[in-house]
């Protein structure tokens, strides 16, 4: 039987946690208040229009939040492939950290680019690399890159380029430009972006080679002498409409570039690091330039790469791009941790796609859905109708889950790290979700 001094000093400890936890209430509220009058959020109004949820904390899979654990069905927007804080990953930032945070890339180099250069070049084949802080920048430092390329041959003329439909690049202005006109996020600025041409979208996976051939002989008929390049998302279209569509369908196309002399592009910054089985879709295709970020640093900091070939860098010469953190030595030695854990850790992404696949399938009886559809570690639901996100979202957190659906699609990229029992749980948030939607 406890004494009287250890029941009080209980009692005394109850108290203490209980009012630590009506402070920390408090101020979670303050905090969640001044968010929702003050702070623009990814396509979303300001003031908010509804409370945004609060993270305290995040481990492994999982989000510590004011809603309570959630699993990060969505890896934060693909970028948290291995997690949150691994450990790996942490160290390499803490080693970096004490010895160098940031240095100008102008005139100066340092261990950390050249290392995580050696690396990309080895995966990729592509023999140069230009660092960015974000994924949209890549798609404008290779746009700048194809550009610059036509002029260095001699052809000033070849300045719009050529993509297809329900694609999505960025929301910079030359990646908005590329990204959907029509049925993408940027229809607003009809009129003020430069006008590219626009194939119809790709026949989805599975297409017949008929029909392959088909599509490529339509996709060929819109090369004019003003295309300097094509820039596609190679097997995944992502935030256009998450389309899968066949990578024969994507060398096939490549092809046809050379054919017409002019370059291809492949935005692998969603597909890119495993997401949907190898490291990279576009890898031996000859593909000139390529485009990686979201997972390169495993969620850590903003940081993205253009990387091209040899031809097309002495072609270009001096490209006319800078960024003040161009080669910033705490993000190339993150990325070089994530990148070397990406090769050697022992991701089943075939498993995970096995276990979205049967965990997925009832939601095919749940009434308006019109499609569910899987890719290696990407989950979709489609609608036939938009979604109500808070209703959505709302159902997806009480099976402790967090997403963040958009237009008629729910859907989750979940971290290779997830047990079998949390990509379960992914999946019932997901058929929850739709059920709600």
């Amino acid at each position: 039987m406890p004494t009287a001094l250890g029941v009080a000093h209980g009692v005394i400890a109850d108290d203490e946690k209980n009012s630590a936890d009506s402070v920390r209430e408090s101020l979670d509220w303050e905090l969640i208040a001044f968010d929702r009058e003050h702070l623009w959020h990814p396509y979303a109004p300001t003031p908010n229009t509804y409370p945004h949820v609060l993270v305290h904390g995040a481990e492994g899979v999982y989000l510590s939040t004011t809603e309570g654990k959630l699993i990060d069905a969505m890896s934060s927007w693909w970028a948290a492939a291995h997690g949150h804080r691994h450990p790996e990953i942490v160290e390499a930032a803490k080693k970096q950290i004490d010895t160098m945070e940031h240095v100008m890339f102008g005139g100066l180099t340092h261990e950390p680019a050249v290392q995580l250069a050696r690396k990309l070049v080895q995966l990729t084949g592509l023999q140069r690399v230009f660092y960015s802080d974000s994924g949209s920048v890549s798609v404008e430092v290779a746009m700048k890159m194809a550009l610059q390329y036509q002029r260095g041959k001699g052809h000033p003329e070849k300045n719009r380029f050529l993509t297809w439909r329900s694609g999505y690049h960025g929301d910079t202005q030359g990646p908005m430009s590329v990204c959907d006109p029509e049925g993408g996020m940027h229809s607003m600025w009809e009129g003020t972006l430069t006008t590219q041409i626009f194939a119809p979208a790709p026949p989805v996976l599975g297409a017949t080679e008929a029909e392959q051939d088909a599509y490529v002989a339509e996709f060929e008929s819109y090369i004019t002498d003003s295309v300097a390049a094509v820039i596609v998302e190679p097997h995944v279209q992502g935030a256009g409409g998450m389309r899968f569509h066949d990578t024969a369908l994507v060398e096939k196309v490549v092809e046809l570039c050379h054919k017409h002399g002019i370059l291809f592009i492949a935005d692998e910054i969603a597909t890119g690091f495993k997401r949907t089985g190898p490291m990279f879709v576009t890898t031996g295709m000859g593909v000139d330039i390529m485009c990686v970020g979201k997972a390169l640093t495993g969620g850590f900091l903003s940081f993205a790469a253009t990387l091209t070939t040899s031809e097309v860098a002495e072609v270009i010469g001096t490209l006319m791009h800078g960024p003040t953190f161009m080669g910033n030595p705490l993000a190339c030695a993150v990325s070089l941790a994530s990148v070397t854990l990406m090769e050697t850790a022992p991701y089943d992404i075939a498993h995970i796609e096995s276990v979205l696949t049967e965990g997925l399938a009832p939601a095919r009886d749940v009434p308006g859905v019109a499609d569910v559809r899987v890719c290696g570690a990407i989950g979709v639901i489609e609608m036939n109708h938009d979604v109500d996100m808070i209703a959505t979202t709302r159902a997806a957190m009480d099976e402790g889950i967090w997403i963040r659906p958009f237009g008629r699609l729910i859907y989750a990229m979940p971290p290779f790290i997830c047990s079998d029992d949390e990509l379960a749980t992914i999946c019932r948030g997901l058929v929850s979700a739709a059920a709600h939607a």
